[in-house]
């Protein structure tokens, strides 16, 4: 659930009058089986269960349902503490251990989520200081959810309180596999205590306000300071250096009200049991990188809202998300056919739901969980999808999710231990999406649509990308692009210059190398630090009012929203496109130049070209750099991701145009849903194919 168009849930207590509702019994099999657990299946689907807003009595029925459609983890807890905790000190955890106990004797096992995203009533009452502050000055109220303070002492007191004893009670449980802190971490306090926390921080990172005063150009309209406590919160169109610590300072702040609980639960949980939180994608509310150092895999809520599934945009998410770790992950949230906060809550088509199933395991997700179980019979979300009615009776839905359980069943062993592995890096910081997005200059120029238009024809042709921070080891990739890379620190350009010496090709986007650690801008033009090694720069940067004609190596394109005048200065130094005629500083300047460094490359692309030229110059860095697809050529609308093992490679395939496509195999391989060995195989619209080939160990 989207913390931006969501407002939160309700408890359960006024529920318990649908216990006369008609419930089918658990089979007599599944009433006897009770059995030390095996440990759960590699390859797992879930889906979030609220026991504490149903009679216990519901449950069998619940849980024979699940077991029918092949669900083999319930995510459970986290926003029930007041049914957990009533009354201050008074805690009642026996409810929440019958359920955990009752699902794992019948092979479903649990993810334990810690319940602060949704304060009781009790505690806000008596410790009004929790509550956070709004931007408008107003304190948040109970009744919805993410109220509390996230800097707040008091609050991190009690956070840390309720995650211990849970810990306590349930690190040993055989049934539960994980934990899940919080819920979808976003908003944040703007009240006094978190500013004078803020420049504590800012003391702490700069050490002196001479320094600060420096580093931020506060001579700029008299922004100098001369005593920390002047300094204000960086919201609204504040100083550049400001804007970016503030964030910073949320990030850091995210990571440490996490390890306060991470330290809460970890003295008590056995170490198979994994500590994650449920990230939402592209939200860049704060830095993924730094929140996520400390867990133990990462995981991310999955879901389209209006509209349909977008390999592309969806896929580039699945890829950031497994970069923040750079190992698999889990969706620990997606959607079981519509939602309740897009402007249109359309449902998915028949067979999409699997299709983004799949194309999340082909990504690298290990489990994939549904969002919710069963609808409630009051509060916030009461028209999102589920799995089960408010009568307590399967939805269409149900059926193609019982689907995706049988399959993940049938191919989980082959599929286990195995993960994505690529050729191709794009480089991203939250830094530079920070940054564009704060001065986009072009109201029209969005960050995110910038990479994936590097990201789509790199991902058709490659058919795998990793998305990864720029300071991380590149060693192994045969190209990098950077697109919009435009807080560049010292660090990152280090990195860069050794892997284009190290024989590396990387490839700059627009906007790339403009400002320094600080969001300031470059002493040198852009590239900065990495104008010498390109053998040129950017003269002059333009937001377009209409398109600007660009051709060359690419063909003839256009330029839709940005445009960078280059200038080359080295004789090494190719010029790839020019600009036409337009505004008259433009015309017949360099659009895109590279150079070659020893077996490396270095090249900057100033222009923003439409699909046809990115695929165009897609096909040229693919080719320059020897990147190969990772399973061979397919019809243009079926999506190809690949996981491998040191003795195999996974393959799924998915259809996304209307018209039935016939895909022929590079090689013999076994057909993992269906059994057999193939040579071919036939897709219909959002038909998915998991193909296994053995490869040399």
């Amino acid at each position: 659930m989207k913390f931006f168009q969501l407002v939160g849930r309700v408890g359960a207590a006024s529920l318990v009058v649908l216990g006369a509702l008609a419930v089918p019994a658990l089979p007599a099999a599944a009433q006897s089986a009770s059995k030390a657990p095996q440990g759960p299946p590699p390859l797992l689907l879930g889906t979030a269960w609220y026991p504490e807003q149903w009679p216990e009595s519901r449950w069998p029925a619940d849980i024979a349902l699940m077991n029918k459609a092949h669900i083999r983890f319930v995510r459970v807890g986290e926003f029930a503490w007041s049914a957990m905790e009533p009354a201050e000190g008074d805690y009642h955890f026996g409810w929440l251990e019958r359920a955990i106990n009752e699902a794992g004797q019948h092979g479903i096992y649990t993810v334990i989520g810690t319940p602060t995203a949704a304060p009781p009533a009790w505690l806000t009452q008596k410790y009004p200081e929790t509550l956070r502050t709004m931007r408008d000055g107003q304190k948040a109220q109970h009744g919805n959810r993410q109220q509390f303070n996230w800097d707040n002492p008091k609050y991190r007191e009690l956070a840390h309180d309720i995650a211990s004893r849970l810990a306590q009670r349930f690190g040993h449980n055989p049934y539960v596999i994980g934990w899940q802190i919080d819920n979808e971490y976003s908003q944040v306090s703007y009240d006094p205590q978190t500013r004078v926390d803020f420049q504590a921080w800012l003391k702490q990172h700069y050490g002196t306000l001479q320094n600060l005063n420096a580093r931020w150009t506060t001579s700029y309209w008299s922004q100098t300071y001369s005593n920390w406590n002047q300094i204000p919160i960086g919201v609204g169109r504040g100083n550049p250096g400001l804007k970016l610590s503030w964030m910073r300072f949320v990030s850091d702040t995210w990571a440490s009200y996490q390890k306060n609980q991470l330290d809460a639960i970890r003295p008590y949980a056995t170490q198979r049991q994994f500590i994650t939180t449920n990230m939402m994608g592209w939200f860049s509310g704060y830095d993924h990188y730094i929140v996520a150092k400390d867990l133990d895999i990462a995981a991310w809520d999955d879901y389209v809202g209006q509209g349909h599934l977008n390999p592309y945009k969806n896929g580039s998410a699945d890829d950031l998300t497994r970069g923040f770790k750079r190992k698999n992950f889990w969706i620990m949230e997606t959607q079981p056919g519509h939602v309740n906060w897009a402007g249109i809550n359309n449902d998915l088509d028949k067979g999409e739901v699997r299709a983004m199933a799949w194309e999340n395991v082909g990504h690298g997700a290990d489990a994939v969980s549904y969002w919710q179980w069963r609808s409630a019979m009051n509060g916030q979300e009461e028209y999102h999808g589920t799995l089960i009615g408010a009568d307590g009776t399967p939805t269409p839905v149900y059926y193609e999710v019982q689907q995706v359980g049988r399959e993940f069943a049938r191919t989980g062993t082959a599929i286990a231990g195995t993960q994505p592995k690529s050729q191709v890096a794009i480089l991203h910081t939250y830094d530079s999406f920070w940054a564009i997005n704060w001065q986009r200059h072009n109201k029209n120029y969005d960050p995110i649509a910038e990479l994936l238009s590097y990201y789509k024809p790199l991902k058709q042709i490659a058919q795998s990308v990793d998305i990864v921070q720029p300071t991380v080891s590149l060693s192994s990739y045969k190209l990098v692009v950077a697109p919009g890379l435009n807080v560049l620190s010292e660090a990152a350009a280090k990195n860069l210059i050794a892997y284009v010496k190290n024989g590396g090709h990387l490839v700059l986007g627009q906007r790339a190398g403009m400002k320094d650690n600080d969001n300031a801008l470059q002493p040198e033009r852009q590239p900065g630090p990495l104008k010498a090694l390109l053998g040129g720069r950017v003269e002059q940067y333009y937001a377009l009012e209409n398109p600007v004609p660009v051709d060359g190596q690419f063909g003839a394109n256009t330029s839709k929203m940005w445009a960078e005048m280059l200038q080359v200065s080295s004789p090494e130094t190719k010029v790839l496109e020019t600009y036409g005629k337009s505004n008259g500083w433009l015309d017949g300047k360099p659009a895109i130049i590279t150079r070659q460094v020893g077996k490396g490359s270095i090249t900057y692309v100033g222009v923003w070209m439409d699909d046809a030229g990115m695929h165009r110059l897609a096909e040229w860095m693919t080719k320059t750099s020897g990147v190969t697809p990772a399973f061979g050529p397919v019809p243009d609308g079926v999506d190809v991701n690949a996981r491998y093992a040191a003795n195999r490679a996974i393959y799924v395939l998915t259809n996304f145009t209307p018209a039935e496509e016939t895909v022929t195999l590079p090689a013999t391989m076994t057909d993992l849903l269906h059994g057999g060995t193939v040579h071919q195989v036939q897709l219909g619209h959002y038909g998915v194919a998991v193909l296994s080939e053995k490869t040399a160990q």
